[in-house]
């Protein structure tokens, strides 16, 4: 058995321990000669591949199988992940409907480990899910992009009345899921699916909090136009601070990574990235996120 990519889990695992949470990344690609991303889920692991196809890539990857299951005993999922853009990456690769239950923060979420190529859960988004949870009392939260909703959880748990927009059903009816198996009463929650553009020309609403988390890229058939995180940032950032409570804050991520954000001097900005990243990534620039405010 390969002892270096051992002894790197065995590090990895003793360090996270203290996370509150049944999904953590134990593997980040730490090791350049190990090429691969792990995450466990409970006791089940998702593997993506993120190596070239190289013999030695392939050779590794089967000493990283090997050594996963010293320590765990459930299933793993290999994902070998083609270069995906926007929307794309959400598409389904598998009808199995495998949906487990996992917990974060005393919070239960759907995760699919099987069908699709992420499971539904972002987990470098977990140390922002912790601060709007302590920042949504009260507050009318705005969750653009929303995705399977567990911002939109947090923000409801913290006693916010939340906006979910997303422009899927299929994942727009998983959000209302993961409302209702926390208990949370979807009643005084919207939930509505839009192109995240198109509603934010229409809407009339004001909020004291907002999340905005688009895709890089999208080039969907429900849009009119392509869709570019870089090249429409003005438009969703001015948008969003239209919008914004005189005391309020917008959330602003993006993964891409070599995101220029224009200047907005109309605005105060504070680049929070490095405080959004979980301590179980090694990736330092899995996300941008900045704090605007007016």
């Amino acid at each position: 058995m390969n002892e270096v990519i051992v002894n790197r889990l065995k590090k990895n695992l003793k360090e996270i321990k203290k996370i509150k949470s049944d999904a953590k990344r134990i593997y980040d690609r730490d090791i350049p000669e190990f090429p691969f991303i792990v995450e466990a889920y409970n006791d089940d692991l998702v593997v993506w591949d993120k190596g070239d196809g190289r013999q030695r890539d392939q050779i590794h990857l089967e000493d990283l199988l090997e050594a996963l299951k010293t320590f765990f005993t459930g299933q793993i999922h290999l994902k070998q992940r083609e270069r995906k853009k926007g929307a794309e990456q959400y598409e389904k690769i598998d009808r199995l409907m495998n949906f487990k239950v996992v917990q974060e923060n005393d919070l239960s979420f759907y995760i699919n480990l099987t069908d699709y190529l992420d499971t539904g859960l972002f987990l470098d988004h977990r140390p922002m899910r912790e601060r709007i949870l302590k920042q949504s009392e009260g507050k009318k939260v705005l969750n653009l992009f929303c995705y399977t909703g567990s911002v939109s959880v947090y923000a409801a748990k913290g006693n916010g009345i939340v906006t979910s927009v997303d422009m899927s059903k299929t994942y727009l009816d998983w959000a209302i899921e993961n409302f209702k198996i926390n208990d949370l009463n979807d009643e005084k929650h919207r939930f509505i699916r839009a192109n995240c553009i198109e509603f934010l020309k229409e809407d009339d609403q004001n909020y004291d909090l907002i999340f905005c988390d688009p895709p890089t890229f999208s080039n969907s058939k429900k849009m009119e136009d392509v869709f570019e995180v870089e090249k429409d940032q003005r438009f969703l950032i001015e948008s969003c601070m239209a919008k914004l409570s005189s005391d309020g804050v917008l959330y602003f991520s993006t993964n891409k990574r070599n995101f220029k954000l224009e200047d907005y001097p109309q605005y105060k900005i504070k680049d929070i990235s490095l405080q959004t990243i979980p301590i179980d990534y090694h990736d330092q620039k899995i996300h941008k996120c900045f704090q605007f405010s007016k």
